[in-house]
């Protein structure tokens, strides 16, 4: 089958861990990995094709974590880069369209990147059900039995009543938006044995035919068709496995539930016999607490039912059912039961600290890291890893001048077209305006400290004028 990976989005409940430059499903937060590699391992048994749909600015990093688990030894994986995510109607369509145009044979399984998902022969269980459902062009989703009165889920009803036995699947009567809480009370209640109706969490994964998707999202959402594929005509070929699609501005941004299957007369429901969670907030990561790699830097004094989550020693006293949460530039705290009201939080902040919600201190780039030790005005001190054979891209600045300062391994600089070696506790000087680059050709990381000064030191002021990561041309090193 072919595995369609969602791994977009910014996971807004999340922050401050999740941030928009490095968002939830790439954290290494469960024993060293990630919720998008887990996802990969979960689903590689089934796959005959991985296709991972993502933003362009995340592309290296998914690249990255999938040479980490040695996937890249399959010729199998496929990346469609988004350069602006307009949810998942759009890109079930860019994913649909590249599989009609290979004239593949084989269905689609769509699954999240961010889900936690057990054990794994109940789950490889289920998705072959469902698989051979949507074989049979259905529009096919699983449902997860609730195990408790749940607000931050959408909802699907089935009719008990028309149970298709040939595909253990049951007809959808109709799909939920998040209840409040007295309303999936309700829910659970009619779930009783003698209930016709029966009520399910929506847990996002989908199964059908590319041809049979298409098909209903232009019959349902024809300006959400009409505006994908035309972007998918335009789109960039970088090789083989990476499509780059651009100007998706024109696209409606819809989600495929509201696109089409809350209208389709196709859709049947696979119960998920599994346990599942979609790392949806922090009540649902505190319910994760013993499989996530959280420090013991934590003391609690006549307190208990905390979620606490930090990079340094945190004590608390009298403290009872809060979350808290602190990075090195954000600490949230929030009651146990409200960290829904999370994405409310990072909407205020869009308008006050955008650069907040961007990205953290330390900042992860193709090349390596970058943390912002101390800034203010007029400066900034950065501590920068090059990884081995990796190099930054040639540029320059208009506003600033910078002052390099190896810490450890080899550093080669190129400025102005003369290069040179640099050293342990050896430093040079950029002036304002000069064409610049800084590589790392040893076998081990680069460290140094960069001080930047001038009336302007923040990250937009800079002119790439070679790229080994952001350009996509042919002679791409990334």
């Amino acid at each position: 089958m072919n595995v369609v990976i969602l791994a977009g989005g910014f996971g807004s409940r999340l922050w401050p861990l999740s941030r928009q430059l490095m968002p939830k499903q790439f954290l290494k937060i469960f024993k060293g990995k990630s919720l998008f590699q887990l996802t990969i391992e979960r689903n590689k048994y089934d796959a005959s094709k991985f296709i991972i749909v993502t933003n362009d600015k995340h592309f290296f990093i998914a690249r990255d974590q999938i040479e980490e688990i040695e996937l890249n030894k399959r010729p199998d994986v496929v990346f469609i880069l988004e350069d602006k995510g307009r949810n998942t109607a759009s890109s079930l369509a860019f994913a649909s369209q590249f599989l009609v145009d290979l004239d593949s044979a084989d269905g689609m399984l769509v699954v999240p990147s961010d889900h936690v998902i057990s054990p794994l022969t109940d789950y490889r269980e289920c998705i072959e059900k469902g698989y051979k459902c949507g074989s049979e062009g259905f529009l096919t989703v699983f449902g997860v039995k609730p195990e408790s009165p749940n607000t931050g889920y959408g909802y699907i009803e089935v009719n008990r009543d028309k149970r298709d036995n040939s595909l253990d699947a049951f007809d959808v009567e109709l799909f939920h938006e998040k209840p409040d809480l007295s309303t999936a009370q309700k829910y659970l209640s009619r779930n009783g044995e003698n209930s016709v109706s029966k009520f399910y969490w929506n847990c996002g994964i989908f199964a059908f035919r590319p041809d049979v998707y298409l098909e209903e999202l232009e019959k349902y959402a024809p300006d959400v068709h009409g505006k994908a594929l035309s972007v998918f005509k335009d789109k960039e070929i970088i090789n083989n496995n990476v499509v780059r699609l651009k100007n998706m501005k024109s696209v409606p941004f819809l989600s495929v539930d509201n696109a089409v299957l809350e209208k389709s007369k196709k859709v049947k429901m696979v119960e998920a016999k599994f346990h599942w969670n979609d790392m949806g907030s922090f009540d649902a990561l505190a319910e994760l607490e013993q499989e996530a790699d959280f420090k013991e830097n934590i003391l609690q004094l006549n307190g208990e039912g905390n979620f606490i989550h930090s990079e340094k020693f945190v004590a608390t006293i009298g403290m009872e059912d809060t979350i808290i949460v602190d990075s090195s530039d954000a600490l949230l705290v929030v009651k146990k039961g409200l960290s829904q009201k999370v994405k409310e939080l990072v909407s205020i902040l869009a308008q006050k600290e955008p650069k907040l919600l961007k990205y953290h201190s330390k900042v992860y780039r193709p090349w390596g890291t970058y943390e912002v030790l101390t800034e203010g005005k007029g400066y900034k001190i950065k501590r920068i890893v090059v990884n081995p054979g990796k190099r930054l891209s040639l540029q320059k600045h208009f506003h600033r001048n910078e002052h390099w300062i190896v810490v450890s391994g080899t550093a080669e600089i190129e400025i102005d077209g003369n290069k040179f070696l640099l050293r342990p506790n050896e430093s040079t000087y950029i002036k304002m305006g000069q064409l610049h680059r800084l590589s790392n050709p040893g076998k081990i990381p680069v460290v140094l400290i960069e001080v930047q000064t001038g009336e302007y030191v923040e990250e937009d002021d800079i002119i790439r004028v070679s790229d080994d990561y952001f350009s996509f041309s042919p002679n791409n090193k990334s």
